[in-house]
Protein backbone atom coordinates (compact mmCIF):
# COMPACT_ATOMS: atom_id res chain seq x y z
CA UNK A 1 0.00 0.00 0.00
CA UNK A 2 1.47 3.62 -1.08
CA UNK A 3 2.35 6.50 1.33
CA UNK A 4 -0.45 8.98 1.22
CA UNK A 5 0.06 12.36 -1.23
CA UNK A 6 1.26 14.94 0.78
CA UNK A 7 -1.24 17.67 1.32
CA UNK A 8 -2.68 19.35 4.65
CA UNK A 9 -1.94 17.18 7.79
CA UNK A 10 0.11 15.32 5.76
CA UNK A 11 4.18 16.05 4.94
CA UNK A 12 5.44 15.01 1.75
CA UNK A 13 7.45 11.77 2.31
CA UNK A 14 10.88 11.63 2.17
CA UNK A 15 13.42 8.65 1.33
CA UNK A 16 17.61 8.14 2.84
CA UNK A 17 19.65 8.04 0.39
CA UNK A 18 19.86 4.39 0.25
CA UNK A 19 16.29 4.46 -0.19
CA UNK A 20 16.68 6.64 -3.26
CA UNK A 21 19.56 4.66 -4.69
CA UNK A 22 17.97 1.33 -4.24
CA UNK A 23 14.63 3.00 -6.10
CA UNK A 24 17.10 4.65 -8.99
CA UNK A 25 19.15 1.54 -9.44
CA UNK A 26 22.20 3.06 -8.72
CA UNK A 27 24.73 3.57 -5.91
CA UNK A 28 24.44 6.21 -3.22
CA UNK A 29 27.01 8.19 -4.87
CA UNK A 30 24.87 8.47 -8.62
CA UNK A 31 22.56 9.69 -6.39
CA UNK A 32 23.83 12.78 -5.19
CA UNK A 33 25.80 13.16 -8.38
CA UNK A 34 22.15 13.35 -9.46
CA UNK A 35 22.29 16.29 -7.41
CA UNK A 36 24.96 17.80 -8.58
CA UNK A 37 23.90 18.03 -12.04
CA UNK A 38 20.41 19.65 -10.88
CA UNK A 39 18.26 16.38 -11.64
CA UNK A 40 17.42 15.81 -8.06
CA UNK A 41 16.87 17.89 -5.03
CA UNK A 42 18.22 16.75 -1.08
CA UNK A 43 17.60 18.14 1.99
CA UNK A 44 20.00 17.84 4.97
CA UNK A 45 18.86 16.21 7.79
CA UNK A 46 18.17 17.40 11.15
CA UNK A 47 22.10 17.83 12.67
CA UNK A 48 23.79 17.54 9.11
CA UNK A 49 24.57 13.91 9.08
CA UNK A 50 23.22 12.81 5.27
CA UNK A 51 20.29 13.75 3.17
CA UNK A 52 16.61 13.09 2.46
CA UNK A 53 15.05 13.47 -0.86
CA UNK A 54 11.67 13.74 -1.76
CA UNK A 55 9.32 10.65 -2.71
CA UNK A 56 7.36 11.58 -5.57
CA UNK A 57 10.75 13.35 -7.44
CA UNK A 58 12.76 10.54 -6.83
CA UNK A 59 10.16 8.17 -8.92
CA UNK A 60 9.56 10.31 -11.33
CA UNK A 61 13.47 10.53 -11.85
CA UNK A 62 13.43 6.22 -11.95
CA UNK A 63 10.88 6.94 -14.70
CA UNK A 64 12.55 8.55 -16.98
CA UNK A 65 15.98 7.51 -16.01
CA UNK A 66 14.08 3.71 -17.63
CA UNK A 67 13.15 5.51 -20.55
CA UNK A 68 16.53 6.71 -21.20
CA UNK A 69 18.02 3.23 -20.96
CA UNK A 70 15.38 1.69 -22.70
CA UNK A 71 16.16 3.54 -25.54
CA UNK A 72 19.94 4.87 -25.20
CA UNK A 73 22.35 2.04 -26.98
CA UNK A 74 25.55 1.00 -24.58
CA UNK A 75 23.35 2.10 -21.09
CA UNK A 76 22.61 -1.19 -18.67
CA UNK A 77 19.46 -2.04 -18.06
CA UNK A 78 18.00 -1.56 -14.90
CA UNK A 79 15.32 -4.45 -13.42
CA UNK A 80 13.74 -4.01 -9.58
CA UNK A 81 14.06 -7.05 -7.58
CA UNK A 82 13.85 -7.47 -4.06
CA UNK A 83 16.92 -10.38 -3.67
CA UNK A 84 20.18 -8.70 -3.78
CA UNK A 85 21.85 -5.71 -3.40
CA UNK A 86 25.34 -5.10 -3.99
CA UNK A 87 26.66 -2.05 -1.77
CA UNK A 88 30.46 -1.43 -1.91
CA UNK A 89 32.27 -4.47 -1.05
CA UNK A 90 29.37 -6.47 0.89
CA UNK A 91 26.07 -7.43 -0.38
CA UNK A 92 22.70 -8.62 0.80
CA UNK A 93 20.52 -11.33 0.54
CA UNK A 94 16.67 -9.80 0.83
CA UNK A 95 18.44 -7.04 3.14
CA UNK A 96 20.63 -9.29 5.29
CA UNK A 97 23.89 -9.75 5.04
CA UNK A 98 25.20 -12.48 2.52
CA UNK A 99 28.14 -13.29 3.92
CA UNK A 100 26.84 -13.65 7.84
CA UNK A 101 24.10 -15.48 6.44
CA UNK A 102 25.86 -18.53 5.06
CA UNK A 103 28.46 -18.45 8.33
CA UNK A 104 25.29 -19.42 10.11
CA UNK A 105 22.63 -20.93 8.38
CA UNK A 106 23.19 -24.15 5.36
CA UNK A 107 22.93 -23.52 1.54
CA UNK A 108 19.82 -25.36 1.51
CA UNK A 109 18.22 -22.66 4.25
CA UNK A 110 19.87 -19.75 2.41
CA UNK A 111 17.83 -21.11 -0.74
CA UNK A 112 14.42 -20.88 1.25
CA UNK A 113 15.17 -17.49 2.61
CA UNK A 114 16.07 -16.67 -1.21
CA UNK A 115 12.75 -18.18 -2.50
CA UNK A 116 10.11 -17.20 0.43
CA UNK A 117 12.20 -14.59 2.48
CA UNK A 118 11.66 -16.68 5.73
CA UNK A 119 14.56 -18.75 7.28
CA UNK A 120 13.16 -22.71 7.73
CA UNK A 121 15.42 -24.25 10.33
CA UNK A 122 16.83 -27.82 8.89
CA UNK A 123 15.62 -27.54 5.36
CA UNK A 124 16.33 -30.84 3.29
CA UNK A 125 15.75 -31.59 -0.25
CA UNK A 126 14.89 -35.09 -1.82
CA UNK A 127 14.17 -35.63 -5.01
CA UNK A 128 11.81 -38.26 -5.65
CA UNK A 129 12.86 -41.68 -7.55
CA UNK A 130 11.55 -41.03 -10.97
CA UNK A 131 13.00 -37.71 -11.11
CA UNK A 132 16.55 -39.03 -10.34
CA UNK A 133 16.16 -42.11 -12.80
CA UNK A 134 14.92 -40.42 -15.51
CA UNK A 135 18.21 -38.04 -14.83
CA UNK A 136 20.45 -40.04 -14.35
CA UNK A 137 19.58 -42.70 -17.75
CA UNK A 138 20.23 -39.98 -19.98
CA UNK A 139 23.33 -38.28 -18.44
CA UNK A 140 25.07 -41.91 -18.28
CA UNK A 141 24.16 -41.68 -22.09
CA UNK A 142 26.33 -38.96 -22.67
CA UNK A 143 29.75 -39.39 -24.15
CA UNK A 144 32.45 -40.02 -21.25
CA UNK A 145 34.38 -36.15 -22.30
CA UNK A 146 30.66 -34.51 -21.34
CA UNK A 147 31.74 -31.66 -19.08
CA UNK A 148 29.86 -31.30 -15.77
CA UNK A 149 27.59 -28.37 -16.87
CA UNK A 150 26.29 -30.15 -20.12
CA UNK A 151 25.74 -33.09 -17.98
CA UNK A 152 23.29 -30.53 -15.84
CA UNK A 153 21.89 -29.11 -18.59
CA UNK A 154 20.63 -32.55 -19.54
CA UNK A 155 19.53 -33.92 -16.47
CA UNK A 156 17.36 -30.47 -16.02
CA UNK A 157 16.03 -31.46 -19.68
CA UNK A 158 15.05 -35.37 -18.46
CA UNK A 159 13.86 -34.05 -15.01
CA UNK A 160 11.26 -31.37 -16.55
CA UNK A 161 9.96 -34.35 -19.07
CA UNK A 162 9.53 -36.41 -15.66
CA UNK A 163 7.26 -33.63 -14.69
CA UNK A 164 3.70 -33.54 -15.76
CA UNK A 165 2.88 -30.33 -13.63
CA UNK A 166 6.19 -28.21 -14.66
CA UNK A 167 3.81 -26.09 -16.93
CA UNK A 168 2.06 -24.67 -12.92
CA UNK A 169 3.74 -21.49 -12.53
CA UNK A 170 1.97 -20.28 -9.21
CA UNK A 171 4.65 -19.83 -6.20
CA UNK A 172 3.63 -23.02 -4.68
CA UNK A 173 4.32 -25.28 -8.14
CA UNK A 174 7.79 -23.36 -8.51
CA UNK A 175 8.93 -24.11 -4.59
CA UNK A 176 8.08 -27.63 -5.55
CA UNK A 177 9.67 -27.81 -8.34
CA UNK A 178 12.95 -25.77 -7.28
CA UNK A 179 13.24 -28.25 -3.75
CA UNK A 180 12.92 -31.08 -6.21
CA UNK A 181 15.36 -30.32 -8.80
CA UNK A 182 18.50 -28.68 -6.57
CA UNK A 183 19.36 -32.66 -5.50
CA UNK A 184 18.09 -34.44 -8.62
CA UNK A 185 20.75 -32.06 -10.64
CA UNK A 186 23.21 -33.45 -7.87
CA UNK A 187 22.37 -36.60 -7.88
CA UNK A 188 22.60 -37.06 -12.24
CA UNK A 189 25.91 -36.50 -12.08
CA UNK A 190 28.32 -39.43 -12.11
CA UNK A 191 29.62 -39.76 -8.67
CA UNK A 192 33.47 -40.19 -7.46
CA UNK A 193 33.15 -42.25 -4.48
CA UNK A 194 30.18 -44.01 -2.59
CA UNK A 195 27.25 -41.54 -2.20
CA UNK A 196 26.26 -40.21 0.94
CA UNK A 197 22.99 -40.91 2.50
CA UNK A 198 19.75 -39.22 1.19
CA UNK A 199 19.21 -37.55 4.29
CA UNK A 200 22.86 -35.86 4.19
CA UNK A 201 23.10 -32.37 3.00
CA UNK A 202 23.48 -31.06 -0.63
CA UNK A 203 27.21 -29.82 -0.02
CA UNK A 204 27.89 -33.76 1.20
CA UNK A 205 26.01 -34.76 -2.04
CA UNK A 206 28.02 -33.07 -4.18
CA UNK A 207 31.16 -33.74 -2.92
CA UNK A 208 31.42 -37.45 -3.11
CA UNK A 209 30.68 -36.60 -7.39
CA UNK A 210 33.23 -33.95 -6.62
CA UNK A 211 36.15 -35.61 -5.15
CA UNK A 212 37.51 -39.42 -4.53
CA UNK A 213 38.12 -38.13 -1.05
CA UNK A 214 36.74 -38.32 1.97
CA UNK A 215 35.63 -34.76 3.45
CA UNK A 216 36.19 -33.84 6.96
CA UNK A 217 33.30 -31.55 8.62
CA UNK A 218 35.55 -28.55 7.91
CA UNK A 219 35.69 -29.02 4.14
CA UNK A 220 32.12 -29.94 4.28
CA UNK A 221 31.52 -26.64 5.93
CA UNK A 222 33.28 -24.83 3.40
CA UNK A 223 31.51 -26.38 -0.06
CA UNK A 224 28.11 -25.63 2.07
CA UNK A 225 29.14 -22.11 2.42
CA UNK A 226 30.53 -22.13 -1.10
CA UNK A 227 26.94 -22.43 -2.11
CA UNK A 228 25.04 -20.47 -0.15
CA UNK A 229 27.99 -17.33 -0.85
CA UNK A 230 27.12 -18.11 -4.70
CA UNK A 231 23.57 -18.80 -4.54
CA UNK A 232 22.81 -15.32 -6.15
CA UNK A 233 24.52 -12.43 -7.12
CA UNK A 234 21.68 -9.66 -8.58
CA UNK A 235 21.50 -9.62 -12.63
CA UNK A 236 24.78 -11.58 -13.96
CA UNK A 237 24.83 -12.73 -16.92
CA UNK A 238 23.15 -16.16 -16.84
CA UNK A 239 20.02 -14.97 -14.24
CA UNK A 240 19.09 -12.15 -17.05
CA UNK A 241 18.75 -14.79 -19.09
CA UNK A 242 17.03 -17.24 -17.09
CA UNK A 243 14.30 -13.72 -15.96
CA UNK A 244 14.18 -13.50 -20.23
CA UNK A 245 12.69 -17.45 -19.84
CA UNK A 246 10.47 -16.48 -16.91
CA UNK A 247 9.62 -13.68 -18.79
CA UNK A 248 8.10 -15.31 -21.89
CA UNK A 249 6.57 -17.99 -18.95
CA UNK A 250 8.80 -20.84 -19.80
CA UNK A 251 8.67 -23.20 -16.58
CA UNK A 252 11.05 -23.47 -14.10
CA UNK A 253 13.43 -26.23 -15.32
CA UNK A 254 13.42 -24.18 -19.02
CA UNK A 255 14.21 -21.00 -16.89
CA UNK A 256 17.25 -22.88 -15.24
CA UNK A 257 18.28 -24.34 -18.88
CA UNK A 258 18.67 -20.89 -19.89
CA UNK A 259 20.60 -19.62 -16.90
CA UNK A 260 22.92 -23.34 -17.41
CA UNK A 261 23.98 -22.37 -21.68
CA UNK A 262 25.18 -18.83 -20.53
CA UNK A 263 27.17 -19.90 -17.83
CA UNK A 264 29.86 -21.97 -19.42
CA UNK A 265 31.10 -18.79 -20.70
CA UNK A 266 34.77 -18.26 -19.54
CA UNK A 267 34.08 -14.81 -18.40
CA UNK A 268 31.06 -16.44 -16.12
CA UNK A 269 31.35 -19.67 -14.40
CA UNK A 270 33.98 -21.88 -16.34
CA UNK A 271 36.52 -18.72 -14.74
CA UNK A 272 36.74 -20.77 -11.78
CA UNK A 273 38.65 -23.86 -14.14
CA UNK A 274 41.42 -21.65 -15.45
CA UNK A 275 42.17 -20.28 -11.76
CA UNK A 276 42.16 -23.90 -10.75
CA UNK A 277 44.62 -24.48 -13.86
CA UNK A 278 46.88 -21.60 -12.79
CA UNK A 279 46.98 -22.13 -9.62
CA UNK A 280 48.00 -25.88 -10.15
CA UNK A 281 51.09 -24.32 -12.33
CA UNK A 282 52.19 -22.19 -9.98
CA UNK A 283 52.20 -25.07 -7.32
CA UNK A 284 54.51 -27.19 -9.96
CA UNK A 285 56.66 -24.14 -10.60
CA UNK A 286 57.22 -23.00 -6.53
CA UNK A 287 56.57 -19.42 -8.29
CA UNK A 288 53.72 -17.24 -9.71
CA UNK A 289 55.98 -15.34 -11.49
CA UNK A 290 56.83 -17.42 -14.77
CA UNK A 291 52.72 -17.82 -14.83
CA UNK A 292 51.63 -14.41 -14.18
CA UNK A 293 54.53 -14.03 -16.92
CA UNK A 294 52.82 -16.31 -19.60
CA UNK A 295 49.30 -14.74 -19.19
CA UNK A 296 49.82 -11.87 -19.96
CA UNK A 297 52.11 -12.71 -22.37
CA UNK A 298 49.66 -14.54 -24.33
CA UNK A 299 47.21 -11.69 -24.11
CA UNK A 300 44.68 -12.99 -21.23
CA UNK A 301 43.44 -11.73 -18.00
CA UNK A 302 45.00 -13.15 -14.95
CA UNK A 303 41.85 -15.64 -13.31
CA UNK A 304 40.88 -15.46 -10.33
CA UNK A 305 41.93 -11.40 -9.86
CA UNK A 306 39.50 -8.45 -9.97
CA UNK A 307 35.90 -8.12 -9.81
CA UNK A 308 33.60 -4.94 -11.64
CA UNK A 309 31.49 -4.60 -8.95
CA UNK A 310 34.21 -4.56 -5.95
CA UNK A 311 36.59 -1.77 -5.89
CA UNK A 312 38.11 -4.21 -2.77
CA UNK A 313 38.44 -7.99 -1.89
CA UNK A 314 35.31 -9.85 -3.25
CA UNK A 315 33.60 -10.64 -0.09
CA UNK A 316 32.99 -14.07 -0.82
CA UNK A 317 36.59 -14.95 -1.45
CA UNK A 318 37.27 -12.84 1.75
CA UNK A 319 34.98 -15.73 3.45
CA UNK A 320 36.11 -18.73 1.81
CA UNK A 321 39.31 -18.00 2.19
CA UNK A 322 39.25 -17.40 6.07
CA UNK A 323 37.54 -20.79 6.20
CA UNK A 324 40.06 -22.61 4.09
CA UNK A 325 43.02 -21.20 6.49
CA UNK A 326 41.32 -23.94 9.19
CA UNK A 327 42.32 -26.80 6.86
CA UNK A 328 45.68 -27.81 6.80
CA UNK A 329 45.33 -29.99 3.66
CA UNK A 330 44.69 -26.17 1.88
CA UNK A 331 47.66 -24.45 3.38
CA UNK A 332 49.82 -24.69 -0.02
CA UNK A 333 47.17 -23.69 -2.70
CA UNK A 334 46.55 -20.41 -0.26
CA UNK A 335 49.69 -19.52 -0.64
CA UNK A 336 50.00 -19.94 -4.07
CA UNK A 337 46.95 -17.96 -4.33
CA UNK A 338 48.57 -15.31 -2.31
CA UNK A 339 51.61 -15.01 -4.30
CA UNK A 340 49.62 -15.13 -7.07
CA UNK A 341 47.95 -11.57 -5.81
CA UNK A 342 50.85 -10.23 -4.48
CA UNK A 343 52.94 -10.77 -7.68
CA UNK A 344 50.24 -9.45 -9.85
CA UNK A 345 50.19 -6.04 -7.78
CA UNK A 346 53.07 -5.26 -8.46
CA UNK A 347 51.86 -4.04 -12.06
CA UNK A 348 47.80 -3.74 -11.38
CA UNK A 349 46.38 -3.71 -8.12
CA UNK A 350 43.94 -6.10 -8.47
CA UNK A 351 42.24 -8.37 -5.22
CA UNK A 352 41.03 -12.22 -5.54
CA UNK A 353 37.77 -13.04 -5.91
CA UNK A 354 35.38 -15.97 -5.48
CA UNK A 355 36.99 -17.68 -8.58
CA UNK A 356 40.72 -17.98 -6.61
CA UNK A 357 38.80 -19.45 -3.46
CA UNK A 358 37.00 -21.89 -5.72
CA UNK A 359 40.14 -22.62 -7.09
CA UNK A 360 41.82 -23.20 -4.16
CA UNK A 361 39.13 -25.13 -2.56
CA UNK A 362 39.25 -27.59 -5.53
CA UNK A 363 42.79 -27.82 -6.41
CA UNK A 364 43.39 -28.65 -2.44
CA UNK A 365 40.58 -31.11 -2.19
CA UNK A 366 41.72 -33.29 -4.93
CA UNK A 367 38.72 -32.14 -7.68
CA UNK A 368 39.36 -31.83 -11.34
CA UNK A 369 39.23 -28.03 -12.82
CA UNK A 370 35.88 -28.44 -13.55
CA UNK A 371 34.24 -28.55 -10.38
CA UNK A 372 34.72 -24.93 -9.98
CA UNK A 373 31.58 -24.38 -12.95
CA UNK A 374 29.63 -27.24 -11.31
CA UNK A 375 29.69 -25.58 -7.67
CA UNK A 376 29.01 -22.35 -9.37
CA UNK A 377 26.36 -23.87 -11.33
CA UNK A 378 24.30 -25.55 -8.64
CA UNK A 379 24.81 -22.73 -6.10
CA UNK A 380 22.94 -20.17 -8.83
CA UNK A 381 20.18 -22.66 -9.30
CA UNK A 382 18.78 -20.99 -6.19
CA UNK A 383 19.15 -17.84 -7.24
CA UNK A 384 17.65 -18.68 -10.27
CA UNK A 385 15.00 -20.10 -9.31
CA UNK A 386 14.02 -17.15 -6.70
CA UNK A 387 14.70 -14.42 -10.13
CA UNK A 388 12.17 -17.12 -12.21
CA UNK A 389 9.64 -16.51 -9.23
CA UNK A 390 10.23 -12.13 -8.96
CA UNK A 391 9.47 -12.74 -12.92
CA UNK A 392 6.54 -15.01 -12.82
CA UNK A 393 4.59 -12.03 -10.71
CA UNK A 394 5.46 -9.21 -13.70
CA UNK A 395 4.02 -8.54 -16.85
CA UNK A 396 4.74 -10.99 -19.54
CA UNK A 397 7.12 -10.31 -22.20
CA UNK A 398 8.33 -7.52 -20.65
CA UNK A 399 11.82 -8.38 -21.19
CA UNK A 400 11.65 -7.32 -24.61
CA UNK A 401 14.32 -4.72 -25.82
CA UNK A 402 13.90 -3.34 -29.21
CA UNK A 403 16.82 -3.48 -32.16
CA UNK A 404 18.50 -0.52 -33.52
CA UNK A 405 18.69 -1.52 -37.50
CA UNK A 406 21.72 -0.54 -38.39
CA UNK A 407 21.69 -2.60 -42.29
CA UNK A 408 20.58 -1.36 -45.56
CA UNK A 409 18.15 1.04 -45.92
CA UNK A 410 14.92 -0.62 -47.57
CA UNK A 411 14.02 -1.13 -50.43
CA UNK A 412 16.57 -2.96 -52.10
CA UNK A 413 16.37 -5.59 -55.26
CA UNK A 414 16.04 -8.70 -54.80
CA UNK A 415 19.03 -10.55 -54.72
CA UNK A 416 20.08 -12.87 -57.80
Amino acid sequence: MRDQEPGPGHPERRLSTREAAELLGVKPDTVYAYVSRGRLSSRRTPGGRGSTFDAQEVEALARRTGREAAGSPGTEPSVRTHLTLIDEDRYYFRGVDAVELTARHSYEEVAEWLWTGRLQAGAAFTAPEASVEAARRVVDALPEHTGPVDRLRVAAVAAAAADPLRFDLSEEAVLATARVLLPTLVAALPPKRPTHRDGASLAGRLWARLSGLPAGEAQLHVLDTALGLLADHDLAASTLAVRVAASARAHAYAAVSAGLGVIEGPMHGAAAGLAHRMLLDVLDLGSAGPVIAQELRAGRRVPGLGHRLYPGEDPRARALFALLEEIPEAAPALAAARDIVVTTARHVPLHANVDLALAVLTASSGMQASAGETIFAVARTAGWIAHALEEYGERPLRMRPSGRYVGPRPPRPLPE
